[in-house]
């Protein structure tokens, strides 16, 4: 038997083929760890490389110059003269600003959209000027956050007596509504009139006139040395206070017990003589050394509600004044610290009494003087309105040939335009052989007719809401008029240009023979196919009131008296009108000049309204 020779394996008792694979996987798996090795150590943190810096072309920029004329250089001047005092802790009042999110709910509580700066009111204007009193309004009737609160008058009436007592501080009114709207006046000239006013020069409409104040701070100076003293009659409350002292407590005479134990007159003419709707008051005499100012307060108020009234005045040491018709008291000044602008002058003079007081003479309240001036403050007049020059009939008309022919346009017949030489001789034109400019030339002028229409729609307004403490209501009617214009083609003929419609709402003085510029409104159209020639715009609602002061007294105010109606085309041409009145639209001129809301002649001249009348005064006086 043949022996068989054994070969050697890799592993004993292992078959061959099974440990050449365990190597081989082993192999495998140690290979893997040494690359998963090598490839962490080898890793390199990341790195970020900016980018290139783009080139972008750079612009050169010049320096602005501004030419300054040597005119324009500053001058020196003393004119505002201001006193620094550091406030009190006691007199601060700190803002209520949840007030602000309760009036945000129903719109901003108290605030006025945008309200027009410009305005002029007798109780002050929303602009400074410097020299002038910076008023807040008060309302007693609610509280800081705006809602209302329990608040009779005999309460009223100690709370400004302790706020007088001790030391006019602001903060005395801190749980009181206060308005955020400052006004700035000049001058306390407040003749007879509804107590509501008040509150809506401050911008609230909607508060009732009655148990509210308004305090100014300002300062009293003047150019020389001056000595005088104050007149004055409050409907119901009139306070002055100057470097610290009452100098004026001038309540209605029902109100005075509570203020005499703080300051009273030293003078035999108090009470005598008439000021607004009762006997004035005359107070301290006040030496003024020449710019030396002197801090100076003033505080209105209106207890009961109904009329209001508050007039200053001022009397010169040494000074001869004009008589009063009624009990021969003077006709003194008012107090200001400005000259009263024309607007100013005509809202107080529409309801003063002529001889009760002055409104353009007297001292003016200013660290400076103007000599030769009127008593008025300086406006540029509007300038006068320039004739409209006489368009010459003939003109060159040019064919589309180039040819050329003097003419006067009479009218178009089919497609022939109807021409008259400078000797009289009638032609006849191709239209298609004339050119651009002389068609449109015929079509401005042969605009279609339109009727005209003025719309004046009126409703009757409520009555304001009044004070309880009125018994009987005094004759009172408003109406609310919506004006505008309807107009409609009424001629054949297509007609591509714009037309400007004007229109002007005119008003009646009730108790005068004048006349109130009330509105002045414009709109553009074209007349189209899609419109078909009709066309109607609309104004703003205008209110009218008709008054009595009190139930004895005429009634007073404006009523509705006419209308303008004009059309003009592009070239400024009025092709077409309307009025109430004829003499009306010979004053279109001056009326596009005249302020909306003045009053003016036959003339179209500007003219004062109408001052009160003898049956105006009240019974008393």
């Amino acid at each position: 038997m043949k022996k068989t020779k054994k070969t050697k394996g890799v592993v004993k008792g292992a078959p061959s083929g099974f440990v050449i694979s365990l190597m081989v996987h082993a192999a495998a798996f140690l290979l893997a760890g040494m690359l998963v090795v090598f490839t962490v150590h080898q890793k390199e943190d990341t790195k970020f490389v900016p980018p290139k810096p783009v080139d972008r072309p750079k612009m050169k920029l010049k320096k602005p110059k501004v030419k300054v004329k040597k005119s324009a250089k500053p001058k020196p001047t003393t004119r505002i003269v201001t006193k620094v005092k550091r406030a009190s802790m006691p007199d601060i009042q700190l803002p209520e600003m949840s007030g602000m999110a309760d009036g945000l709910v129903g719109g901003v509580g108290g605030f006025e959209i945008l309200p027009d700066l410009s305005e002029v009111t007798m109780f002050g204007s929303g602009q400074s000027i410097g020299n002038d009193f910076v008023g807040t309004f008060y309302d007693m009737k609610r509280d800081r956050r705006g809602k209302p609160i329990p608040h009779d008058r005999d309460t009223f009436k100690q709370d400004v007596k302790q706020f007088i007592i001790k030391g006019w501080k602001p903060s005395a009114w801190a749980r009181f509504y206060r308005s955020p709207r400052k006004l700035y006046a000049t001058t306390f000239a407040v003749p007879p009139v509804q107590s509501a006013l008040a509150p809506e020069a401050f911008g609230e409409h909607d508060t009732i006139g009655y148990t509210w104040i308004a305090h100014y701070k300002g300062q009293l100076v003047y150019p020389e040395d001056i000595t005088f003293r104050f007149w004055g009659m409050g409907d119901d409350l009139l306070a002055v206070r100057v470097d610290g002292k009452e100098v004026l407590l001038a309540p209605w005479p029902s109100h005075e017990e509570p203020f005499t134990s703080i300051w009273q007159t030293s003078s035999a003419d108090s009470r005598k003589f008439v000021l607004g709707n009762n006997l004035s008051v005359v107070g301290d005499w006040i030496t003024l050394k020449a710019g030396v100012p002197l801090d100076m307060e003033v505080l209105v108020s209106e207890i009961t509600g109904g009329v209001f009234c508050s007039l200053l005045c001022v009397e010169v040491e040494g000074e001869e004044y004009p008589r009063n018709p009624k009990l021969n008291g003077p006709t003194l000044p008012i107090f200001k610290t400005e000259e009263p602008s024309l607007d100013l002058a005509e809202i107080i003079w529409a309801d003063l009494d002529p001889g009760d007081a002055s409104v353009t003479n007297g001292p003016v309240f200013r660290d400076f003087i103007v000599k030769g001036g009127t008593g008025l403050k300086n406006e540029a007049p509007p300038p006068e309105p320039e004739p409209d020059p006489e368009e010459d009939p003939m003109r060159i008309w040019t064919s589309t040939d180039g040819k050329t022919m003097e003419a006067e346009f009479v009218t178009i017949i089919g497609d022939k335009a109807v021409l008259r030489t400078p000797k009289g001789k009638q032609i006849k034109y191709d239209l298609v052989k004339m050119s651009q400019d002389d068609r449109t030339y015929m079509s401005l002028a042969m605009p279609p007719n339109f009727s005209l229409d003025f719309s004046k729609k009126s409703t009757q307004l409520e009555r304001p809401e009044e004070s309880p403490y009125i018994a009987n209501e005094r004759p009172l009617q408003m109406f609310g008029y919506t004006f505008g214009v309807k107009m409609k083609q009424t001629g054949a003929g297509s007609y591509n240009h714009p037309l400007k419609v004007e229109y002007f709402a005119i008003g009646e003085e009730e108790d005068g023979d004048n006349w109130v510029l009330l509105e002045r409104n414009s709109a553009t159209f074209t007349p189209s196919k899609e419109n078909k020639g009709n066309f109607e715009f609309y104004g703003e609602q205008v209110k009218l009131q008709i008054q009595a002061i009190r139930d004895s007294a005429p009634m007073r105010g404006t009523k509705y008296g006419g209308f303008i109606i004009t059309v003009t085309d592009e070239r400024g041409k009025i092709i077409q009108y309307k009025a109430s009145h004829e003499f009306l639209y010979e004053l279109k001129d001056k009326l596009k000049k005249l302020p909306v809301g003045k009053h003016f002649d036959k003339n179209g001249d500007r003219v004062c309204p109408p001052r009160p009348g003898p049956g105006d005064r009240p019974d008393w006086v």
